[in-house]
């Protein structure tokens, strides 16, 4: 039988609604009720590493959990993993694991839209898909999964795409690789390449800016004057920024402050095509760093791990077209 460990962070999956209907921690996890019914499907180790919201997640958190379960699969030979999860930053620790880990046991990030008491809860059936997931032959060598209302999704693709849907969990573009039934765990297809990086620690101040009409220099300005090691910019369609903050930008750059463009459309990838000022083309000339379809948040977190490696213009480039 697969042997299992379930690492808790906390978020709504630990959560209960109140009798005003605010939804907080609770101190005992409600999840332990659905644990003692996955006997059948592989044995179960508990880790109650962290209870807390997801927006109180940190790149520091996340990379001492990544050191948390790979110490623990090293001295407990686990085959799979499971991580119960807040939803809000879920996609960001499930990417920064996927950046860290570098092996073959499947690694499963998972949580609930709806609390523990709420009616239609979520969580349970989340978590046992998860289980599942980690047991199953399949999910060997995928790097890590995020597994939510039946779907597999892979780390670097899946974003959270509704508030409040318990489908929040979408991978705009590709779709998921692979769903979960009552009876099997099916893959149909997965993705091309993995990467993954040994780094010591995550200490670089990266920050992420969303570009809009009208934008002014001074926010970048600031930004640049304020001790950052990096910046990411989400920028309009295909990599294209309003020109009053262009020589802003020239400035980070000249600065040695690597730049990394994203679109911050819900689909599609950065291109160097417009030649206008602020067009992607005259971005590209300046030195600003071109991505292969990351959201803001995971450029982010990705450029926090690669300025660990290196600060050398073309090797971050290259590392961000993987």
């Amino acid at each position: 039988m697969k042997k299992i460990l379930i690492i808790h962070t906390g978020g709504t999956i630990a959560m209960q609604e109140d009798d005003s209907g605010a939804v907080t921690p609770f101190d005992s996890n409600p999840l332990y009720s659905t644990i003692e019914s996955l006997s059948s499907i592989a044995a179960i180790e508990n880790d109650d590493y962290l209870n807390i919201p997801s927006p109180h997640m940190t790149p520091a958190l996340m990379f001492e959990l990544a050191n948390r379960i790979k110490k623990r699969v090293s001295e407990e030979h686990f085959t799979g993993v499971v991580v119960t999860h807040g939803t809000d930053t879920l996609e960001e620790t499930a990417y920064v694991l996927d950046l860290l880990l570098n092996w073959e046991i499947p690694v499963i990030v998972t949580g609930a839209m709806r609390s523990s008491n709420e009616l239609g809860s979520d969580g349970p059936h989340n978590l046992i898909a998860a289980v599942k997931t980690a047991a199953s032959e399949q999910a060997v060598n995928k790097g890590v999964l995020v597994v939510f209302n039946d779907e597999i999704h892979t780390a670097k693709n899946v974003t959270k795409t509704h508030s409040s849907n318990i489908a929040t969990f979408q991978s705009p573009q590709y779709g998921p690789i692979g769903i979960i039934t009552k009876q099997t765990v099916s893959f149909h297809h997965t993705l091309s390449q993995r990467e993954s990086y040994n780094v010591e620690k995550l200490t670089k101040k990266v920050i992420l800016i969303k570009t809009y009409a009208g934008m002014q220099a001074d926010i970048i300005e600031a930004i640049t004057h304020s001790g950052i090691d990096g910046l990411v910019i989400e920028a309009f369609g295909q990599g294209n920024v309003p020109p009053a903050i262009v020589p802003a930008l020239k400035e980070t750059l000249d600065r040695g402050i690597p730049v990394v463009l994203v679109s911050r459309c819900y689909s599609g990838i950065v291109q160097d095509v417009y030649g206008y000022e602020g067009g992607g083309k005259r971005l590209k000339e300046l030195g600003v760093l071109f991505t292969n379809g990351l959201n803001g948040q995971k450029a982010r977190l990705k450029l926090m791990v690669a300025l660990e490696l290196t600060n050398n213009q073309t090797e971050l480039q290259n590392l961000f077209l993987k």
